[in-house]
């Protein structure tokens, strides 16, 4: 008679093989349907900076340069695309493949619910947050995947992993604060640790904020072009609506001033006083006339409106973070940048019919911010149960992170779009199907 282990063989490897065909078929589709990816405003700025042989730290140095080196694969939008579709399904697939050695069904699950929107509707889109978050995904996937290795296999892929989480950092600066959480996930795979991640936490922040710093303006030599201050300028006229009183370091016409303090304000993004009309004079004058952008005249004029209006100041930050979390924003970026009137892939019925889902589902909790920071936050509360398993560890890391990163937008957001709590989906999805093919705890540390 075969025994337990022998009976189990064949399972494994049904498993194992289902999920990698699901995994192929996957990749198959976005290449199908995507290929060769979406430009977007932000990512032709980007690939303009190529050609021109220029770098700035409004958009990521690291995304310019990177794209640059793989640009003669497939020149354009390819490479780029490429990039993010294949680090999306190397994250899902290896910790697919990593839950079928274990014969668990979440294996087939996941990669189904990777071709699900939110999820799968932006891996086409060329935006740094989502190649940004599949690199997190991939980082987390391959920590989980090795964490009951030996030590030779598993040493080699945590380091892998912290490349991974500094990159992901490097594209967007504003991580630095979701990172530690990841990191110490990296570090201890198979048990998490609060008091470990808070020792941890500090030193692993400045430690990236020095990476940021050597790395955009020492190694690549980056110009300094003050994106910070666009949040100041977000604040400035935040502030003064709601104090109604001008808080910036110029003075208005009477119907500026007017249109200032009473109908420019909307919390949905900055760009209403850099280029949109009719209230683009505030960035006239202050860049172009005035010239203080960059200068210390707008940190100093944001810090003193701050201590004079701090409710105001409040009230604008929670009304933009209301605004993102539960608001109908910019999800799906479907316009040809070369014809702006025109919707990218006019002949492609495949990508017509994920337009017709992702149109379906856009006025539900699915395509909200604030649905996907929910999960992730009900995630870990029940990982920090289980967090003496590899399964918590790896929801509490992945969740716990996404969420940190999510409601740092509270501070430092100046657009509402979707896509800026992309990673809080991917994590959600991931966290989900291993805490649902979890094992019993083992006794948890403190």
């Amino acid at each position: 008679m075969p025994s337990q282990t022998e009976r189990q063989v064949p399972s494994w490897c049904l498993l194992f093989g289902a999920a990698a065909a699901l995994i192929a078929v996957g990749y198959g589709l976005t290449l199908w349907i995507f290929y060769p990816g979406v430009m977007t405003y932000d990512a032709k700025f980007v690939y303009e900076d190529i050609a021109k042989d220029t770098l700035g730290d409004w958009q990521s140095p690291v995304m310019t340069r990177l794209w640059g080196l793989i640009d003669p694969m497939a020149p354009g939008p390819g490479s780029m695309f490429l990039l993010i579709a294949t680090s999306y399904w190397l994250g899902f697939g290896i910790l697919s493949l990593a839950l079928a050695t274990h014969v668990k069904r979440g294996a087939l699950l996941l990669p189904i619910l990777a071709l699900m929107p939110p999820a799968f509707a932006f891996v086409g889109i060329i935006w740094r947050d989502v190649l940004f978050a599949a690199c997190w995904l991939l980082a987390a996937s391959v920590v989980f995947a090795v964490s009951e290795r030996p030590s030779p296999i598993k040493v080699p892929a945590q380091m892998l992993a912290l490349v991974l989480v500094a990159v992901g950092v490097l594209l967007r600066p504003n991580t630095l604060l979701a990172a530690p959480i990841l990191i110490a996930y990296a570090a201890w795979p198979t048990r998490f640790s609060l008091s470990r991640t808070a020792t941890l936490f500090v030193p692993a922040a400045v430690g990236f904020f020095a990476v940021v710093q050597l790395v955009y303006y020492g190694a690549l030599g980056a110009t300094r072009q003050h994106p910070l201050q666009s949040i100041m300028v977000f604040d400035l006229g935040g502030i003064s609506h709601f104090a109604k009183e001008n808080q910036y370091p110029v003075d208005w016409s009477g119907s500026e001033n007017a249109m200032l303090l009473n109908t420019c304000y909307q919390p949905t993004q900055w760009d209403i006083y850099w280029r949109l009309e009719p209230c683009d004079f505030v960035m006239g004058k202050i860049e172009r006339e005035k010239a203080l952008f960059g200068t210390s005249a707008i940190p100093k004029a944001w810090h003193l409106a701050i201590l004079r209006h701090p409710l105001a100041y409040l009230q604008h930050r929670l009304a933009f973070m209301w605004n993102f979390l539960a608001a109908d924003n910019l999800t799906m970026w479907l316009a040809d940048v070369d014809h702006p009137m025109q919707q990218v892939f006019p002949d492609r019925g495949a990508f017509a019919a994920l337009v017709s889902i992702h149109n379906m589902l856009k006025p539900t909790p699915l395509l909200r911010a604030g649905s996907w920071l929910l999960v992730c936050i009900a995630l870990c509360c029940l990982g920090r149960r289980r967090s003496g398993t590899r399964e918590g560890a790896f929801v509490l890391g992945v969740c716990g992170s996404a969420t940190i990163y999510v409601t740092t937008f509270l501070f430092v957001g100046v657009a509402s779009d979707f896509r800026y709590a992309y990673w809080a989906v991917l994590a959600a999805i991931a966290g989900a199907v291993v805490m649902a093919s979890g094992r019993r705890e083992r006794p948890a540390e403190t």
